[in-house]
């Protein structure tokens, strides 16, 4: 099993989330997180006053899968959430060793 979180930019979590359901996945965890990278935040006027807006709005979507739809998930994330411009966000993969379901407390993939 893998852990793929993506972190996007917010107007394009329901493009993503259609893109993911049409490959088949059905479940994901959603956030709403700040954050900046390259793009450094940017310059805002406020009743005249300019400061600087360092973290950034963003939605993290966290899904868990087996091997087999890793890719297909995320060439779904990433054609979908590219604008082509600065700050469109990153796509993290790392293994997950364990799952369990709570209610029925079935293990491994059966739990996702």
């Amino acid at each position: 099993m893998k852990k793929i979180e993506a972190i996007i930019k917010p107007f394009k979590l329901e493009e993503v989330k259609d893109a993911l359901s049409e490959v088949g996945i059905e479940g994901m965890t959603v956030s709403e997180v700040k954050g900046f990278g390259r793009q450094k935040g940017h310059t805002e006027i406020y009743r005249g006053s300019e400061y600087t807006v360092d973290f950034l709005p963003k939605i993290k979507i966290e899904l868990v899968l087996s091997e087999e739809r890793v890719q297909a998930a995320i060439a779904a994330i990433v054609k979908t959430a590219k604008t082509g411009k600065i700050g469109d966000g990153k796509v993290f993969v790392s293994p997950v060793e364990e799952a369990i379901r709570i209610r029925t407390e079935e293990k491994g993939e059966h739990a996702v």
